[in-house]
C-alpha cells in the first residue's frame, strides 16, 4: 500500500502494543502495512520486542520494539531517545493505546486502585503526548490518536466502572484541549471511544456467557476487534485525515448512538 502523509516516510509510535490480541499491536501491524516505520511501546519489553520482530517479518518497513511505562516520564524519555539513534525516522503519529480496566465497584476502590486506573489510562496519554510533540512539531507532521472508551460517555455500563470511565472521560477533554493548542502546528488530535471489543482486556474476570451477552446487546450483533480499531486509528493518521481534529470518533457497533 501507499504511505499516506505524502510527506515521505515517517514513525508510527504505538503504546500497549505487545499484546497479539490487543488494539496496540493490530495499529502497529496496520500502521507497517500501510508502509509506516513503527515503534511499539510496552511495559512487556519482551513482548514488545516479540511483537516487533513478528511485524518486521512481514513487512519491509523499520520497526523496533521498546519496553515502556508509560506512567513514567523517564521511561518514555528513554523510548524518545532509542527512537532518535536508530535507523527510525522523524515521529509523524503516536496512538496511545495502553490502559487497563478495573471493574472494581466504586466503595471497594481504594487510592492504589484509582491511581493505577487513572496512571495508565489518563497520565499516560498525558505523558507520552508531551514525550513525542517536539519530534512532530519540528518535523512538520503530527497526528495523534488517544483512546477513550463508551464507558466516559454513558458512564461505564460495559465491563470496567467509575474509575476507568473517569479516566477515560479525562482523555476525552485532554484531547480537545490539545487539539487546540495543536492546531496552529497542523497537528491533530482525534479520541476513539469504542464500545466493546474483543481483546484480552477483560481475560479472567469474565466467562464465555457474559461476553455472548456483551456482543448480542450491540446493534450490529457482534464486538469490535481490533483490526476495526487499527484501520481508523491509521485513517485518523493520514493526510487524508488532516481536517478532522478535536473529533470523538464513537466506534462502537451502534450500541451507543450520541
Amino acid at each position: 500500500m501507499s504511505y499516506q502523509t505524502g510527506i515521505g516516510q515517517r514513525t508510527a509510535v504505538v503504546t500497549g502494543a505487545a499484546s497479539p490480541r490487543g488494539i496496540g499491536f493490530a495499529t502497529a501491524h496496520r500502521f507497517a502495512a500501510e508502509g509506516w516505520a513503527v515503534a511499539l511501546l510496552d511495559v512487556d519489553q519482551a513482548g514488545a520486542e516479540a511483537a516487533a520482530d513478528k511485524i518486521a517479518s512481514e513487512f519491509a518497513v523499520p520497526v523496533l520494539g521498546l519496553g515502556a511505562d508509560v506512567t513514567d516520564a523517564a521511561s518514555l524519555a528513554r523510548c524518545v531517545q532509542a527512537i532518535a539513534a536508530s535507523d527510525l525516522p522523524v515521529v509523524g503519529a503516536l496512538a496511545n493505546i495502553a490502559g487497563v480496566a478495573s471493574p472494581v465497584p466504586f466503595l471497594d476502590v481504594d487510592l492504589r486502585e484509582w491511581n493505577r486506573v487513572i496512571g495508565v489510562n489518563l497520565t499516560g496519554t498525558f505523558l507520552a503526548c508531551q514525550a513525542f510533540l517536539p519530534q512532530m512539531i519540528d518535523g512538520g507532521y503530527g497526528r495523534i490518536v488517544n483512546m477513550s472508551s463508551v464507558s466516559a460517555q454513558q458512564g461505564g455500563g460495559v465491563f470496567s466502572k467509575t474509575p476507568y470511565s473517569a479516566a477515560k472521560a479525562g482523555v476525552l477533554g485532554l484531547t480537545r484541549s490539545l487539539a487546540r493548542e495543536m492546531a496552529p502546528h497542523g497537528i491533530t488530535v482525534n479520541a476513539l471511544s469504542p464500545g466493546v471489543v474483543d481483546t484480552d482486556i477483560r481475560a479472567g474476570a469474565t466467562d464465555a456467557d457474559n461476553e455472548a451477552r456483551l456482543a448480542a446487546a450491540v446493534p450490529l450483533g457482534r464486538q469490535g476487534t481490533p483490526e476495526d480499531m487499527a484501520a481508523l486509528i491509521v485513517f485518523l493518521s493520514s493526510q487524508d485525515a488532516s481536517y478532522l481534529t478535536g473529533t470523538t470518533q464513537n466506534i462502537n457497533g451502534g450500541s451507543y448512538i450520541a
